[in-house]
């Protein structure tokens, strides 16, 4: 029985990459994106489907980037789809990537909140698992972080955490997240500070749930069924490499003496984005 594990990060393996040429061009982009998703979908979960014209020396048409959390998904798309027509006359050209990325890629990246809820919600189902805000409150900031702004008007550092509880109810398993949000705001007025507040909130939530997803492995087996497990919780909370991190205790006096553990969250600061795709390299296999 074929046994594989899917993770919350970002997967970066050229074994999960798959590229497609030869794509018509009396196609337009949503319809290629459309077919291709319906298609390749169907062997597993895509963290990225990615649809784009061909170079301007090229003959036109199209070519696709599609990334699979699982190897053994790629490769059983790209084994039943090379050659094959597809949605269009003419075959297409389906190949496993080849590419070898910088060593900085290979290190894990945790999944951002909307692909870990999504990921989730296939594999498990939407009530295959809960989450809950166990604290979400506003964190002092210094005195010397206040500092003045255009026309005087003073800015004000907002600094929130948030403490979250994942739990798989099917599975007996729960794990937990934690994240530290910040970002300054110019006091004109209550409406300014308030409107930053409750960006701040919907950070700290999401990169709460997306740090406690981070310690979630789930386990497919060949019979259609999905196992859920965590990774050690030492390595989890505690990793070596601790630079830019903040240590949090005692959020919330409601919480039991034996949650009182120390938690490791990275600080995110409020404009931070996803990190881009890497550019595309046709290298392949």
């Amino acid at each position: 029985m074929e046994v594989d594990i899917l993770e919350f990060v970002v997967p970066v393996e050229n074994n999960k990459c798959v590229f497609v040429w030869d794509i018509e061009a009396n196609f337009t982009e949503a319809h290629i994106y459309e077919g291709l998703y319906a298609i390749f979908s169907s062997f597993g979960p895509l963290y990225l489907l990615k649809v784009c014209p061909n170079a301007p020396m090229s003959a036109p048409g199209f070519y696709a980037l599609i990334k699979f959390y699982s190897a053994l998904h790629a490769q059983k798309a790209q084994q039943h789809t090379d050659g094959h027509s597809l949605f269009q006359n003419s075959p297409l050209k389906v190949r496993l990537s080849s590419k070898r990325g910088p060593h900085f890629l290979s290190r894990c990246r945790p999944l951002s909140h909307a692909h870990c809820v999504e990921l989730a919600n296939h594999c498990l189902g939407f009530n295959g698992w809960t989450s809950d805000i166990i604290t979400l409150k506003e964190l002092p900031a210094d005195e010397e972080e206040e500092e003045e702004g255009e026309g005087g008007a003073k800015r004000q550092q907002l600094r929130l955490g948030c403490l979250l509880q994942l739990s798989f109810p099917r599975h007996g398993v729960t794990t937990r997240g934690v994240a530290l949000v910040e970002d300054s705001v110019t006091c004109t007025g209550p409406d300014a500070v308030l409107q930053t507040r409750r960006k701040l909130h919907r950070m700290a939530r999401d990169k709460a749930l997306s740090q406690a997803f981070s310690a979630v492995l789930l386990v497919l087996l060949g019979d259609g069924k999905v196992m859920v497990e965590l990774r050690q919780t030492s390595e989890h909370l505690f990793s070596e490499d601790t630079v830019g991190l903040v240590q949090v205790r005692d959020w919330d006096q409601h919480c039991d003496e034996d949650d009182d553990v120390v938690h490791q969250a990275t600080l995110f600061p409020a404009e931070e984005d996803e990190c881009g795709d890497e550019d595309l390299d046709l290298t392949v296999w």
